[in-house]
């Protein structure tokens, strides 16, 4: 019998190990040292809550399912019907072929033909590279379609640095404003972080504060990426890092996810192309052309400093 998550496609690069799937073409496991870096979940297990799948071509949520492009209007299909939104994109149960391997590098790369609320073509490529600085995950679209495209993509992976909770670890995160939500999650403007606890730009303890709110204005290193720094009581640290192209970022604390024993046990770091709902305020959203490729890179350190 198949995995829930299709062929499994391992990776190895000195201590480090990483498990990319078939389906959704997501990220299942990372570890290094024999230590888990996000909290995926096992081979006999579907992927739920969206851990390690790749968001395409939207992040996040699309208020009523409805966008209008170029003119026309389009509707895509209900996908979190307890808010009568669409969520996170049309690639999460697709079928990706792995394209390319080695035995630190997997390609995966997936064809998405038009479909209804979404009448365009994308060739999707995804690189993920182990190597002595972490992982590293390259995700490309080409619009192979006849017409220009909406497009953003982003990711789902859960940080873990080993604490049984977060609520004990210090959180450094770069997002100088952040976006207050609706009742459907949806955002409803955007404000400085300045003053309120959601501000982690200096690194201080998560404790009780939840969160499942997106950031903007994202503050960046001195070699232009942004990082968010994960650290556990005893020295214990994960990083994961967003480039030029990712001007937004999600943190989720997991309040709110279907398995309660999962519940603040990890912290979703999703970085994004564009703020949630961008199909309807095209606040970040990009546009294709015909034969345009866009790339978009992030990746994650294990054990950073």
């Amino acid at each position: 019998m198949p995995a829930p998550s299709g062929k499994q496609i391992e990776l190895r690069h000195e201590d480090q190990r990483a498990v990319v799937v078939e389906v959704g073409g997501g990220l299942r496991a990372y570890s290094a040292g024999g230590i888990d870096v996000i909290d995926g979940y096992a081979e006999h297990e579907p992927c739920s809550d969206a851990r390690g799948q790749a968001l395409i071509p939207w992040p996040n949520r699309l208020r009523d399912r409805r966008y209008e492009f170029a003119g026309e209007a389009h509707q895509l299909p209900l996908t979190e019907p307890e808010t009568a939104n669409a969520i996170h994109g049309l690639v999460r149960c697709a079928n990706w072929v792995a394209a390319e391997r080695t035995d630190g590098g997997a390609t995966m790369e997936y064809l998405l033909h038009r479909q209804p609320g979404y009448p365009f073509a994308l060739a999707l490529r995804i690189d993920y590279t182990l190597s002595g600085d972490g992982l590293t995950v390259r995700t490309s679209a080409a619009n192979v379609g006849e017409h220009a495209c909406p497009y953003a993509a982003g990711a789902h992976p859960y940080l873990t640095a080993g604490a049984p909770t977060i609520d004990e670890c210090e959180l450094r995160s770069p997002g100088a404003t952040w976006m207050p939500t609706d009742e459907r999650a949806i955002p409803i403007g955007s404000e400085p972080v300045d003053g309120t606890p959601l501000d982690f730009r200096f690194a201080r303890t998560i404790g009780s504060t939840e969160l499942n709110t997106a950031f903007g204005e994202l503050q960046r290193d001195r070699d232009g990426l942004a990082r968010v720094e994960l650290a556990a009581p005893g020295g214990r640290r994960v990083a994961l890092w967003l480039d030029g192209s990712h001007s937004y970022l999600m943190l989720y604390t997991g309040d709110t996810l279907s398995e309660p024993a999962r519940r603040r046990r990890s912290l979703g770091v999703e970085p994004m192309t564009c703020a949630p709902n961008a199909f309807q305020t095209g606040e970040g959203l990009l546009t294709l052309q015909p034969g345009e490729t866009f790339t978009s890179v992030w990746g994650i350190e294990p054990g950073a400093r």
